[in-house]
Parts: structure tokens; sequence; C-alpha cells
């Protein structure tokens, strides 16, 4: 249902291959689960390659999918995006927003807390910073 492919927006992106209907559990981020502190040293080495891959799961814990993680890992940014996530526990889901169509690439918006700075490129024109 879900493939990696090169996304328009940075790098990497991930495409459905069938339409999802809203508020539909599409995957969970996964990855190993980390204290809050060792995701952020990991971040700062990780933006050095302009990527984010720390998920907060809460103030205590994050998950790094860059260890043990799956495809969701390449969803992208987006400020208007068509997905969402939840945290039930220490599972993060990425649910469908809209209903989106067979094609389309997921996005998410990033909502990030710390140190580092990616420019957006969600869509043209827009200058918000993650």
């Amino acid at each position: 249902m879900l493939v990696k492919r090169r996304s328009g927006l940075h790098g990497w992106g991930v495409f459905t291959t069938a339409a999802i209907p809203k508020n539909t559990r599409i995957i969970e981020y996964a990855g190993e689960k980390i204290s809050s502190c060792e995701s952020l040293a990991r971040e700062r080495r990780y933006l050095k390659g302009g990527k984010f891959w720390c998920f907060k799961i809460n103030r205590r814990w994050a998950r790094d999918a860059a260890v043990g993680g799956n495809i969701a890992r390449f969803i992208n940014h987006a400020c208007r995006p068509n997905c969402y996530s939840q945290v039930v526990g220490d599972t993060i889901w990425i649910r469908a927003g809209r209903n989106i169509r067979r094609g389309e690439e997921l996005t998410y918006n990033y909502y990030t807390d710390g140190a580092g700075v990616i420019p957006c490129r969600c869509r043209p024109g827009c200058k918000n910073a993650l």
C-alpha cells in the first residue's frame, strides 16, 4: 500500500498505491525508544545531513527511526499535510487527515521543538521553517 520513491518536496518520500479514507491508521512510526536527552544529541548529528529521524513520544521519550525504523521515516513535512500523528502509549501512528488519493505523497506536520531548523519545502513559496 506504501512505496518509497523520490519526492518533489525533499529527497525520498512515501506514496500510497491505493486510496486511503480519512482517519485511517496508515503506519506506525517505528524506531528505537530513547530518552529525550539522547534524542537531542542524535538530532544534532542528523541535522548536519539535513534530516530529522527522532520523533517525540512525550517529555521523557522519543523514537529514533534511524535505528530500527521503517518506511514511515521517509514521510516528509508539510504545513498543510494530508496526514497527522497520534501517540497512543509509546506507539506513534501516522493517520490520514483527509481522504488521500492513490499516488499521493504522504505528509504530516513535524511540529519540531529541537535546536535545529530546516527550511520548509512543502509547497512552492512556503516561507515557514520547521
